[in-house]
């Protein structure tokens, strides 16, 4: 079995919840994705909150030109 990624003490946010299930789903679970709109499944808000806690990419030095 794969090593687990480590993981605070804090629950997992919604963009983790989604990579999990697409590994499970890619593993031949059965599952699959809900449909937008569905029961169960984030709503626009939840998108809108979990980015603003994402972390940002730093931007990449300029390269230098000969």
């Amino acid at each position: 079995m794969a090593a687990k990624k480590s993981v605070s003490a804090a629950k997992p946010g919604l963009y983790a919840n989604i990579q999990a299930k697409r590994e499970r789903i890619a593993e031949g679970s059965g599952e699959t994705m809900c449909k937008k709109g569905a029961e169960g499944a984030p709503e626009a808000g939840a998108f809108r909150k979990a980015g603003k806690t994402a972390k940002k990419k730093k931007p990449h030095p300029p390269a230098h030109s000969r």
